[in-house]
């Protein structure tokens, strides 16, 4: 098994996965599942010290918030596309049309070839290793660049990656914007990404140049809507969870509150009852993450300030920075009368600051949700169904939850991605297969085959069998 050093050249990175992918096109199921059972011991083997990485990259983040948030999500998709893989790489028998009988067709899964994956800061493991893994299970070779923000975290998962694969089947990438945009710019045959619009945007454009298709894994504002009919102190601790779990810095965190005018006064004590019983205290805590940067925090404190200067009411415990090595675990925050035109308003938070917006009747609240980009997930709490439908019917995001927060992205059967500005393509579990499958349509001819009918010269047959096929559709 070749290695890669460090400095091998991006570009003789590619090359090499590129020519292995075009000499090998049929991978079968069992170096497919050697691959995962490969990946699965790396992590297994080392699942204490790449937790101890992320947390030297946070400052604080406990590891069992990695375990929960990244190693075990990891687990129960790698189980999943072992599971699963025999069935999904079967071809797919299709009902041919009368026409075209006694000819059959049927679907054929194949390896894209060389697959790309920018993952982001925020779940380190998970939101890079997964897309990673199910880009493996479907015979992919594969190509991992991690955030520059999460330094120790990426170096581990190359040097372990770089022990453990092939350089030509497996790699990681280190390096900051300029090798991210480098990257971005290499013909593979798919290339996926998750992080902020902005950057999404750039990614897009880079690969467009080479007709790459890609997955964009963005974010953007999810609504978190409140019915009169929700049991309040169980949907006041389901959103505080949700909120802020790894101190709001998830792409599918609450970004705002809407809730029945006159349910102000209730909500926010039922939340602050809710966030006390989750975190006991903040500073100090390590169940309770830090902000990953200063210039995050600094954003952060700003898009509060700058809501306060234009009216808006803070409520909860002082936003101002803590000291010492916590200085970056930044306290919970309720913002009331948030003018629209506001940055919190208009702008993904990646916090743990959650606006609380009023609506007097339903179709309000929807119309709001859809007067901006669709979001990339939204969560709706109360018992009236006929309410529930109506926002289910009426707005489109990329995932729903129903009487919680999040946890759509755990059910493997279910395909996680945005849409519109929060972004395109799907994965997880067999959605995520397909993702970097190709499906190539066969049509096998029969020897009894009438195709020759509908050869020139036409004339009166030609009209006849037409005639007649007209009257079958």
């Amino acid at each position: 098994m070749t290695q890669n050093p460090p400095d091998f050249p991006l570009r003789a990175l590619f090359e090499a996965q590129h020519a292995a992918s075009r000499a090998q096109v049929d991978v079968p199921l069992a170096l497919r599942r050697d691959r995962l059972a490969r990946l699965r011991d790396l992590i297994e083997t080392h699942a204490e010290a790449l937790s101890e990485a992320v947390e030297a990259d946070f400052g604080v983040r406990s590891r069992s918030l990695t375990e929960a948030a990244d190693l075990f999500v990891l687990r129960a998709g790698m189980a999943q596309l072992h599971k699963e893989l025999p069935r999904w790489m079967k071809r797919q028998r299709v009902r041919t049309p009368f026409y075209l009988l006694p000819a059959r067709g049927y679907l054929q899964p194949q390896p894209l070839g060389v697959v790309g994956v920018i993952g982001p800061w925020n779940y380190p493991l998970q939101l890079t290793l997964g897309p990673a893994a199910t880009a493996l299970a479907a015979g992919n070779r594969v190509m991992l660049k991690p955030s520059e923000l999460t330094p120790q975290s990426s170096a581990l998962m190359a040097s372990l990656v770089r022990q453990t694969f092939a350089a030509d089947e497996f790699c990681v990438i280190q390096g900051g914007s300029d090798v991210a945009q480098a990257f971005s710019q290499l013909p593979f045959d798919h290339l996926f990404f998750t992080g902020s619009t902005q950057v999404g945007r750039q990614v897009a454009a880079a690969a467009a140049v080479n007709l790459t298709p890609t997955t964009l894994e963005l974010g953007g504002k999810s609504p978190c809507i409140i019915d009169a009919s929700c049991d309040l102190h169980d949907a006041a601790i389901k959103i505080a969870h949700g909120k802020l779990l790894n101190a709001g810095q998830t792409c599918i965190a609450p970004d705002y509150v809407m809730l029945p005018k006159g349910m102000e006064p209730a909500f926010e004590t039922a939340y602050w009852a809710a966030v006390a019983k989750l975190f006991p205290s903040i500073e100090g805590n390590p169940d309770y993450a830090s902000i990953v940067s200063e210039r995050h925090h600094a954003r952060l404190l700003a898009l509060v300030d700058e809501a306060c200067k234009q009216g808006a009411r803070v409520s909860g415990w002082d936003v101002s920075p803590a000291n010492g090595s916590t200085r970056r675990q930044m306290a919970p925050a309720l913002v009331f009368d948030v003018p629209p035109g506001a940055r919190l308003m208009t702008e993904e938070i990646f916090g743990p600051v959650l606006p609380v917006l009023s609506y007097i009747d339903l179709d309000e609240a929807i119309a709001a949700i859809n007067a901006r980009p669709r979001p990339l997930a939204l969560y709706w709490f109360g018992r009236e169904d006929a309410h529930r439908d109506k926002v289910l019917m009426r707005t489109v995001s990329g995932g729903v939850s129903v009487n919680d927060t999040l946890m759509h992205v755990a059910h493997e059967q279910l395909p996680f991605g945005g849409v519109g500005e929060s972004g395109w393509g799907a994965y997880h579990g067999k959605a995520g297969f397909l993702r970097f499958t190709q499906q190539k349509p066969v049509l096998v001819q029969s020897r009894f085959a009438m195709g020759h009918l509908f050869y020139p010269p036409y004339g009166a047959r030609f009209t006849r069998v037409i005639g007649l096929m007209k009257r079958w559709l």
